[in-house]
């Protein structure tokens, strides 16, 4: 298991998440949110995933369903992760917020947020056990 650390522009906000072998993508998502944050998305587990530090700097954003939990630094205003409408008790990480991870180099998946509702039901479909 390895362990990743990452932050806020102005350090307030840390936090680590661990992942198994190595981070092979990004998830980018064309949603009107995403979009202007610039975000490149990992996907961890609850289990996996802990604030380190500044829980009192974040603050919450949330549209739309109100499902999704956008957090970000109160003071500097970086977006670091969220609880993304798909799966709200996930965290997702933005990677461009996480230290040593060249963003340059990974693949990136493309998920389309303008067209939420199709999107994620294709996504799901995608991950789903196939049939014995």
């Amino acid at each position: 298991m390895h362990t990743q650390q990452g932050s806020c522009h102005c350090g307030k906000v840390t936090f680590e998440f661990e992942f198994d072998n190595a981070i092979i993508g990004a998830l980018e998502c064309n949603c009107s949110i995403c979009l202007r944050k610039g975000a490149l998305w990992h996907a961890v587990d609850d289990r996996q995933f802990r604030i380190l530090s500044g829980q009192d700097s974040l603050s919450l954003y949330q549209f739309g369903t109100r499902t999704a939990r956008h957090f970000f630094c109160s003071h500097c205003g970086t977006s670091t992760f969220s609880n993304p409408r798909i799966a709200p008790r996930m965290w997702v990480v933005n990677l461009r917020c996480v230290d040593g991870v060249d963003i340059d180099v990974l693949p990136r998946q493309a998920f389309d947020g303008r067209n939420w509702e199709e999107a994620a039901r294709q996504f799901m479909q995608a991950r789903a056990p196939s049939p014995a």
